[in-house]
């Protein structure tokens, strides 16, 4: 079958088949950002601040609440009650992700559910679930912690430098 030598473009037959060119696009990403821009919504920011503020007072509420509840139901100090009262919470995150309840909620309070033990809870659970299919080894525990991870490892040297100039100023009447 020979190819046909008539018009090159857009019409162009080769083997019997219409070969259709699309025109190149040499645009700047500069011009590209100005398009964009011009055409996303406008955002409300006043209004997702002060959606953010209230719903993220609203979990710190909740959380005074339980730890009130096991202050007053098991008789604990407020020390005491502390780490059962974050363990509910997170518990009450990942239940709440898990259902896919936590991720609507948190597309419309936006940063306020970015309470650091909550948020941080859904973006462990919400990556365990995502790559639940790849295994428990190579897909929850390493996908996991691969946006965990650093969070953590911030935490642990933050820490050892605080512990570190507390042990050096004699902070809390102790000295080295």
């Amino acid at each position: 079958m020979a190819a046909n030598s008539g018009s090159a473009g857009a019409g162009a037959k080769t083997g019997g088949l219409r070969q259709k060119t699309t025109p190149s696009l040499n645009i700047q990403e500069q011009e590209y950002q100005k398009i964009a821009k011009k055409h996303e919504p406008a955002r409300k920011i006043v209004g997702n601040c002060i959606r953010a503020f209230v719903v993220g007072g609203l979990i710190c509420v909740l959380g005074q609440l339980i730890l009130k509840g096991f202050m007053n139901g098991f008789h604990m100090t407020a020390k005491e009650a502390g780490n059962p009262t974050v363990a509910v919470l997170i518990l009450i995150s990942v239940i709440l992700t898990s259902m896919g309840v936590y991720d609507k909620f948190a597309q419309w309070a936006g940063a306020g559910t970015a309470v650091p033990v909550t948020g941080f809870a859904n973006s462990m659970c919400s990556a365990a679930l995502e790559h639940r299919s790849e295994g428990l080894v190579l897909g929850v525990g390493a996908k996991m912690f691969k946006l965990a991870g650093s969070v953590i490892v911030f935490g642990v040297v933050a820490a050892f430098i605080v512990g570190i100039i507390y042990a050096i100023l004699g902070v809390g009447g102790k000295h080295l």
